[in-house]
């Protein structure tokens, strides 16, 4: 219990104490933003600062702060501390540099970003990762929230037939969402899917602090527990957790949002407070899910989809419990739909197809849907499919959160800023994704925990040393170039 309140604490009072010191090293100014000067009524379009923040907090908060917490709780308590703490100085350092050194350089997808401050050879191979990311992401988030309409809204199977119906009103959302110009359906609908949001995560929380505080922790146990499965808090914990502390999609989520700003000084408001919510998000579900545990209410290998519907009923009534439902399933797809509307962007720069056209915008959006339901299938077809999903996601998510933080690196460094704070958090989990996929068994390559972790220490070395050497080497080059 105590635990928890300390995590709430960091969580809050160190955001916005770190934001302001991570403000001060970027140093917003009155420069006109891509939303003004690149106006053209589809992508590059004007918003509000609460509109911005909203749609920046329903992009970036998919399943990823409700599944990854409710697994990762099996870890032990420490997760009430290693999810603030992560979000304050690695998650929302990542989300704010990324979308406003985006916003410097004409409202660019990260692919651009990193073509211009790490080299163009590094720039092929994240196209890649985030390619497969946003497949896994756009797919994951078409599985979780198919899966919670047919059990929990519909009372039906989800490993039967019509969950393929559902599946397809999800798709067709996405496709519009992708093709329509951000404001005509995005920026209407994502207000609707907040109320819904706040009011499942509220209800969850104010559930917690009236019956559940007695019950965070298993009675006999410490910070950290033996995870049921065998995994190593490190490196599997984060991996786990994902998008509750660290998420690389977040890249391509803000870069979208860097183009609705009219002016840099909303950057904090909109970019790291809304992943300081997802991390608040984050311990509510961590804390809903060690309570059935503790209690026996769920047990320990319960799938995270069915315990979603637990615990919001079991801390909301069956009333309150559908509309928290509601909530985590607004979540998923209105992380989906962005996941493809971006892989749609990244593409298009990327083969320089023009997407004033609706019929240019409509021929790649069709592109991506194809390689995506068959990941879809696998994973229903097989009976460990999400489990593997989930994991992989997991994987290629953190790997790609390091290129950004390299990115938002070697902006500092060019500017003769501290980079220190992104430079550590990029060496962290540069450990943690290199010992976590040589480690992993079934994904992985299943070495020994202790080579993984030497591997992972001399990749995060190297890391760090070509981050650093890279910038500093090429620091008249880097500044010369202008992305528009």
């Amino acid at each position: 219990m105590l635990l928890f309140f300390i995590g709430l604490i960091i969580l809050f009072v160190g955001g916005v104490l770190y934001s302001k010191l991570v403000e001060n090293q970027f140093q917003p100014d009155d420069r006109e933003t891509p939303a003004i000067k690149k106006a053209d009524g589809v992508d590059y379009v004007t918003m509000s600062k609460k509109k911005n923040w909203l749609i920046n907090l329903l992009n970036i908060a998919g399943t990823g702060p409700i599944l990854g917490p409710i697994q990762g709780i099996l870890f032990g308590p420490i997760a009430f501390l290693a999810i603030p703490l992560g979000c304050v100085f690695a998650g929302a350092v990542h989300d704010y540099f990324t979308g406003m050194i985006s916003m410097r350089n004409g409202g660019s997808q990260v692919p651009k970003l990193v073509g211009k401050y790490l080299g163009s050879n590094i720039r092929r191979v994240y196209n890649v990762i985030i390619a497969v990311l946003l497949l896994l992401t756009g797919t994951v988030f078409v599985y979780t929230p198919g899966d919670l309409i047919a059990n929990d809204i519909l009372g039906l199977d989800p490993n039967s037939n019509v969950i393929w119906i559902i599946y397809g009103i999800i798709f067709l959302y996405y496709i519009l969402s992708t093709v329509l110009p951000i404001d005509k359906l995005i920026g209407r609908i994502y207000p609707i899917f907040g109320a819904f949001l706040l009011i499942s995560s509220i209800g969850v929380f104010i559930g917690i602090l009236i019956k559940g505080l007695p019950h965070l922790q298993f009675e006999g146990y410490g910070l950290l527990y033996n995870h049921p499965q065998g995994q190593k808090f490190i490196p599997s914990f984060f991996i786990t957790v994902a998008c509750g502390i660290l998420s690389g999609f977040h890249g391509s989520q803000v870069t979208l949002v860097s183009r609705t700003i009219s002016s840099e000084k909303e950057g904090t408001s909109v970019f790291y407070s809304a992943m300081i919510t997802e991390g608040f998000i984050a311990m509510i579900w961590a804390a809903g899910a060690l309570v059935l545990f503790s209690t026996g209410a769920a047990a320990l290998d319960t799938a995270g989809t069915l315990m979603v519907g637990q615990i919001s009923r079991n801390f909301m009534g069956n009333i309150g419990g559908y509309l928290a439902i509601i909530g985590v399933i607004a979540l998923p797809i209105t992380s989906g739909d962005t996941a493809f509307r971006s892989l749609r962007l990244i593409i298009s720069e990327e083969l320089n197809i023009n997407q004033k056209s609706n019929s240019k915008r409509a021929m790649v959006a069709a592109t991506l849907f194809i390689p995506a339901i068959a990941i879809l299938f696998f994973a229903k077809s097989n009976p460990n499919g999400f489990n593997i999903l989930w994991r992989y996601f997991g994987f290629t998510n953190q790997f790609v959160a390091i290129f950004a933080l390299g990115v938002a690196t070697s902006y500092l460094i060019t500017k003769n800023k501290n980079y220190l704070m992104t430079l550590i958090p990029g060496i962290f989990y540069t450990f943690i994704v290199f010992s976590f996929i040589t480690n992993a068994k079934g994904i992985g390559f299943g070495l020994d925990i202790k080579i993984s972790y030497i591997i992972g220490a001399v990749l995060a070395i190297l890391y760090a040393v070509f981050i650093v050497r890279n910038s500093r080497k090429n620091r008249d080059r880097i500044n010369s170039i202008v992305l528009e």
